[in-house]
């Protein structure tokens, strides 16, 4: 009997130490946009192994996930790829004023899953390629920017004709990493691991910074597990992980 609750007493103590306790674990449903895919698995993961509490994550572009939202989906916290989705939830009142907060920065590839095709913005300039894949700008916020680059290099109207758009930045991704499209523009967290093909940096001076915000939905304002992982995403080790995988969070709040 002593053993017993010598066990009990030990394994109370290692819970406490990861933030919960088994009677508190949960979980909480996130809405994360396409290019934040693996960031958010790997977040994910931290998350339940330091608070026991599970992020049941479902992917999509940012316009998506925000119409479902609108239409009562069974989502806690959003996870955008840009601030004005989660501000309009705020301001639509299905969001929790003073939740937002910008947890990432994203930065603008144009990516060829072929050597030597991409060497600049010489290679948008000289057109010489049959499709380009950008994600759909009214719904992906990387698409958007991919039109920006275009036209702030005045060739968008010239290169209009083979632009090909997936519905979300993981389908844009897609069609190139099929080589259905010669090249296109991804986020560069996409291509974190992955030094296949050749690659332009888009210089962020030619689109507006892609900051995305992650806000409480209303409905979960007091649900423990989905208040830890808003928590969790400010933390050093989230942090980390968001650096890794290619985002800037310098000026993210």
């Amino acid at each position: 009997m002593r053993r017993i609750r010598f066990l009990s007493a030990i394994g109370g103590l290692l819970l406490a130490a990861t933030g919960g306790t088994a009677a508190e674990a949960g979980q909480t449903n996130v809405a994360v946009a396409a290019n934040f895919t693996e960031a958010a698995r790997e977040i994910g993961a931290a998350f339940k192994k330091r608070t026991g509490h599970e992020a049941v994550l479902s992917f999509g572009s940012s316009g998506q996930l925000y119409t479902q939202i609108t239409q009562d989906a069974p989502f806690q916290i959003m996870l955008s790829a840009d601030e004005d989705r989660p501000g309009k939830l705020v301001r639509d009142g299905l969001a929790v004023p003073g939740s937002r907060f910008t947890y990432a920065v994203g930065k603008l590839v144009l990516w060829s899953r072929t050597i030597d095709v991409v060497k600049g913005e010489e290679t948008l300039k000289s057109g010489a390629f049959n499709k380009i894949s950008i994600a759909n700008p009214t719904a992906a916020p990387y698409g958007a920017a991919a039109i920006e680059v275009m036209k702030a290099l005045g060739i968008y109207d010239r290169l209009q004709p083979k632009i090909v758009q997936g519905n979300s930045i993981a389908q844009a991704f897609q069609f190139i990493d099929t080589t259905n499209a010669e090249l296109g523009f991804v986020a560069l967290s996409q291509l974190a691991g992955n030094a296949s093909g050749s690659r332009w940096l888009a210089p962020q001076h030619l689109y507006t910074p892609i900051r995305q915000d992650a806000v409480l939905l209303k409905k979960a304002e007091t649900h423990d597990a989905a208040v830890a992982f808003m928590t969790f995403l400010k933390s050093p080790e989230a942090r980390a992980i968001i650096q890794k995988f290619g985002y800037a969070i310098d000026g993210a709040s």
